[in-house]
């Protein structure tokens, strides 16, 4: 890899693979893998645990927390985050932190989404909110820094097709 460390938001609703992909990606970069999940205070948790969607006041301070994790990444080298950055406004709120975050959305249905949610035994995210993420969702603008890539396809296709649409400072 050449140029400026990567700092990477893999973006979208629950059960697009975000933490899978997000890890995949990490390590084919040779940069560290951070789950934005861990990032949420205990209440964000718990409110979604319990099937109530979180709204933008619950989640500003998470971005920031999203943001600062990579703004701090720069200087060692880069890192990867998952993070479901659904509307635009959360994903400028992660580069007024960190200008220099790119971001990869995972495109996926929302019934696929379900299907997938559906089938995760461990997960405070029930399928139930699903539909709260696809309504929420705004999709990556073309004049936004990232890639959308198709989160049906292999992890090691969404990896590939990733670096090559970042380019050689993924």
């Amino acid at each position: 890899m050449t140029g400026d460390a990567p700092l990477l938001v893999v973006m979208g609703p629950s059960a697009t693979g975000k933490s899978t992909v997000g890890a995949a990606l990490a390590a084919a970069l040779g940069v560290p893998f951070v789950d934005g999940d861990d990032l949420h205070p205990a209440a964000n948790v718990a409110k979604m645990a319990a099937g109530v969607p979180l709204e933008d006041a619950d989640r500003w301070p998470w971005l920031d927390s999203v943001g600062r994790t990579l703004d701090d990444a720069a200087g060692t080298g880069g890192a990867v985050v998952a993070c479901s950055a659904l509307k635009r406004a959360y994903r400028d709120r992660i580069r007024a932190v960190a200008p220099a975050a790119r971001f990869v959305e995972l495109a996926i249905t929302e019934e696929e989404a379900v299907r997938r949610s559906s089938t995760r035994a461990d997960h405070f995210m029930p399928p139930a909110l699903v539909a709260s993420q696809f309504a929420t969702l705004e999709v990556l603008g073309g004049d936004e820094p990232g890639a959308r890539v198709d989160a049906t396809l292999p992890v090691a296709r969404i990896v590939a097709e990733a670096v090559a649409a970042l380019g050689p400072d993924a």
